[in-house]
């Protein structure tokens, strides 16, 4: 088993949340442009 630096695992935690923060921010975009897009179609 290698050492784990607690600092990387921080790191990894950090860039994992920013990740799935940013692509939760792009499905409610893309889900609020599509429903915008067929309110305005009708």
């Amino acid at each position: 088993m290698l050492p784990v630096q607690p600092l990387f695992v921080i790191l990894l935690v950090g860039l994992l949340g920013l990740f799935f923060f940013g692509f939760l921010l792009v499905r409610r975009t893309v889900t609020g442009l599509r429903e915008g897009y067929d309110d305005g179609r009708d």
